[in-house]
């Protein structure tokens, strides 16, 4: 005989609301759209991640490291969206309405139809929910919150996962947008179940170091659009600034004819992106070489280099190799390929790359370069940029309808490339 403790029925979420929650089964033919569509927070940045606005009723996971700028970010969305009539509320769990306040101040936020709290039991937070029927929430975060229905303590497992379900059935019924910001882990990822990722139906991240200015928003889920799309911002005094332009940004600072420095034409989402891909090659003091890489997968690097070992005959066993892409970005797409080869052998043929030039595509063990997708749309990027040479792969020239001022050169194997770019 083992005793089992009796659990508590919890309420509905619904029942606080005074809202009915019981529903039948009906035909999607019968089922209506509401045709206001999505609501734009006037941060174009921030609106492409998020499949181009705020989906009513969605609720979105925003996480980051601390200091990142998450409770920055959504607290200049809401300054506008009050701006625009509607009535938005903050929860704070961490800090209180005066500090809050003080951040407001300096960020430039004065909407009257922006309400602050700073409360952590959920039962007050659907209490003030009722009261004051927001259009967007911002719980600022997830982890402070908890339930009275349950005794473990704030931050738990079954905590978060218990609130984060409760405010879920709120949006989903009143139509409410929630936004959830979490602490993330050592690891980088959000803090908690996992389940609250697969709750939710969007989840973006922030990254960069705090030390650089610049911030890579990224959708990592996303019900409502694609998961590709990345938002750039600068930090300044004054809060997060978009950068709308990110290609200039990245190249900015990129040095003319340095050996180990191309630039790649790569896609985020419907987003392309011109970046500088750096390559450092030099005579290891170890009997194992090391392989470093910051901004591409480290494995996808070693298997380069054992194409250009052996189709290539480069004698890289004994070197060390450092990969880098400039302005803390992240590539992980495959036509990035053919930029991690050709600064590599850059570097280790001490031999510069034209600056007027940009490559792309994906290279396979055989050494064949692969075509991409969306090879139209790179070019174009690159000659508004003022590029005058583009190297793309052969299949991608022949479907080509390209016409921007710019000379399309294709090639079907890593020898051909390494050949049009330092001579035969």
């Amino acid at each position: 005989m083992v005793e089992e403790k009796v659990r508590e029925q919890l309420p509905s979420p619904m029942d606080s609301l005074g809202i009915e929650t019981a529903e039948t089964p009906k035909p999607i033919t019968d089922i209506q759209i509401d045709e206001e569509g999505r609501v734009t927070t006037n941060i174009r940045e921030f609106d492409r991640v998020l499949g181009g606005g705020i989906v009513e009723g969605a609720i979105v996971l925003v996480g980051g490291d601390p200091g990142i700028g998450k409770s920055t970010l959504v607290l200049q969305a809401l300054n506008n969206l009050g701006h625009s009539g509607r009535v938005v509320l903050y929860v704070s769990g961490e800090e209180s309405a005066k500090q809050t306040k003080m951040r407001g101040d300096r960020l430039g936020v004065s909407s009257r139809n922006l309400y602050i709290v700073s409360e952590t039991c959920l039962e007050r937070i659907l209490d003030d929910i009722k009261k004051l029927r927001p259009r967007i929430l911002v719980v600022d975060s997830i982890q402070t919150v908890y339930t009275s229905h349950l005794q473990s303590a704030p931050g738990s497992i079954s905590q978060v996962r218990e609130s984060a379900a409760r405010l879920m059935y709120m949006s989903k019924r009143t139509g409410t947008s929630t936004f959830l910001i979490g602490h993330v882990t050592k690891e980088g990822a959000i803090a908690g179940p996992r389940v609250l990722e697969h709750m939710v139906d969007t989840v973006i991240y922030f990254e960069g170091d705090r030390g650089h200015p610049y911030r890579i928003l990224r959708a990592v889920k996303n019900r409502y659009g694609s998961t590709n799309e990345i938002g750039v911002f600068e930090m300044k005094d004054s809060g997060l600034e978009e950068v709308l332009n990110p290609s200039e940004l990245f190249l900015s600072e990129r040095p003319m004819n340095i050996p180990g420095s191309v630039v790649v034409s790569s896609v985020e989402g419907s987003r392309p992106i011109l970046v500088e891909f750096q390559a450092l090659v030099s005579p290891t003091g170890f009997a194992v070489p090391r392989r470093t890489t910051i901004g591409v997968d480290h494995n996808r690097v070693s298997l380069l280099v054992a194409v250009l070992e052996k189709k290539v005959g480069m004698r890289l066993a004994n070197q060390d190799i450092f990969v880098n892409v400039a302005g803390g970005v992240r590539i992980d797409e495959p036509a990035a390929d053919l930029g991690i080869v050709v600064s590599v052998a850059s570097s280790y043929l001490n031999k510069s790359v034209d600056p007027k030039t940009v490559l792309f595509g994906e290279v396979g063990l055989g050494g064949e370069i692969r075509g991409i997708s969306q090879g139209d749309i790179r070019a174009k990027e690159s000659a508004k940029l003022g590029f005058t040479k583009c190297i793309l792969p052969q299949s991608n020239k022949k479907s080509s309808q390209n016409k921007a001022d710019i000379k399309l050169i294709g090639i079907s194997s890593v020898e051909e490339a390494l050949d049009e770019v330092f001579g035969s």
